[in-house]
């Protein structure tokens, strides 16, 4: 296996799930609020650079999360000109929800998997995980 056939795999497997999950928020919403969830509140041109996209393009998304609950605005510490966008307890519970979504879309196809390959992907999981957690 080489790195293009298991980014081909990864990517596949990933549109299959998305296609077959309910969503109530766009793609770039939810990652938006994972990178809240996990890193803690940031500056909108922190998400915007997080998230590959320009900083009004960002304002405008954190306005859409805002109106929706799912996000709040707070004074930033460090600079009085600027703001930290944080998720807020709705937000959360959005992701869990996607989430469960996505777990449940799994567990079916899962279900489908000779025993053997499931331990395949169990056996591969921490080598997967490793991979996740790379910094560049």
């Amino acid at each position: 296996m080489d790195s293009a056939e298991l980014d081909a795999a990864l990517l596949a497997l990933y549109w299959q799930i998305s296609r077959q999950t309910p969503r109530d928020m766009s793609r770039s919403a939810a990652s938006a609020l994972g990178n809240l969830r996990d890193l803690g509140p940031a500056r909108i041109t922190e998400l915007a650079n997080l998230e590959g996209v320009t900083q009004p393009t960002m304002t405008t998304l954190v306005t859409r999360l805002e109106r929706d609950g799912l996000v709040t605005r707070s004074p930033d510490p460090d600079d009085a000109r600027a703001v930290r966008v944080g998720i807020t307890d709705k937000g959360r519970e959005s992701l869990t929800r996607m989430r469960n979504a996505r777990a449940a879309v799994l567990d079916a196809a899962l279900a489908e998997l000779e025993p053997r390959e499931r331990e395949a992907l169990e056996d591969a999981l921490p080598v997967l995980e490793k991979l996740s957690r790379r910094t560049p």
